[in-house]
């Protein structure tokens, strides 16, 4: 049966390999509602939040998070998406409308992200517990993490921005492990098991599974709270009620500033 709303982490005891499935599905397609976001831009996100829901297996403490922000030249312009520990995912996109591409069926990487610089985050409140940067998360894999490690991400978006479909996959041999088999592609559509034994891992057991939800901090307290920030003057040039909208999310809060 294929994923759906969740994470699972299978391991081949024999091969020393493992794999970490996410599919991210319904927490992409409400962000990208909330962002009102074009299709193109919701493709972008949706294979993000699948991506670093996979990042997310490797979390350890109960309050941690894990950020995955992109800065790019292209004209997407970057996002930034995020996990926690209790599998929640939230997340955007710098562009939510690109009229070049929406309604195109254009979803070319290297026309809308072009030179790109990822970088991932590890924290806990008040403390970050690793950080790196790369041009591709394969590259973060290899470079800052020095893993024999291989993500591959996919989503389908129509153009009237249903997320039909946002997945990851993480394959992972580990140092001891003789498995060189890493796929140059690999199509996500199928079922777990299915996709395993393409990768000649049928020995490959089930160890954890996670469900993943959208889920924001955001809240009319929270927006209280960044007015009190303010200084009096600065508070009494404000009209009698403001509203502020959450950069991670797209809920707007009305706020009454006297």
């Amino acid at each position: 049966m294929s994923l759906k709303d969740a994470r699972e982490e299978w391991y081949d005891a024999e091969r020393r390999v493992s794999v970490v499935f996410a599919d991210a599905t319904t927490a992409a397609q409400e962000l990208a509602r909330g962002h009102l976001a074009g299709p193109t831009s919701a493709h972008f996100l949706a294979k993000a939040l699948a991506s670093v829901a996979v990042l997310g297996a490797e979390m350890e403490e109960p309050d941690e998070t894990v950020i995955l922000q992109m800065k790019c030249k292209g004209p997407l312009g970057g996002l930034t998406v995020e996990c926690t520990a209790e599998g929640t995912l939230r997340g955007y996109t710098e562009k939510k409308i690109l009229d070049d591409f929406d309604g195109t069926g254009v979803t070319d990487p290297k026309r809308i992200v072009g030179e790109r610089q990822i970088q991932v985050t590890r924290s806990v409140p008040g403390r970050i517990l690793s950080q790196g940067i790369s041009t591709s998360l394969d590259g973060y894999l290899a470079g800052s993490l020095q893993r024999k490690a291989v993500m591959f991400a996919e989503a389908s978006v129509t153009d009237e921005v249903e997320v039909l479909s946002a997945r990851a996959v993480m394959i992972e041999a580990l140092p001891d492990s003789a498995w060189r088999d890493f796929p140059l592609k690999l199509k996500l559509g199928a079922s777990q098991r299915n996709v395993l034994n393409r990768l000649g891992l049928s020995g490959a057991e089930l160890r954890k599974s996670t469900p993943l939800s959208f889920k924001c901090r955001c809240s009319p307290e929270r927006a209280v709270a960044m007015l009190s920030a303010l200084g009096e003057r600065e508070r009494a040039e404000l009209p009698p009620t403001i509203d502020i909208t959450c950069h991670m999310c797209g809920r707007t809060f009305t706020v009454k500033t006297k």
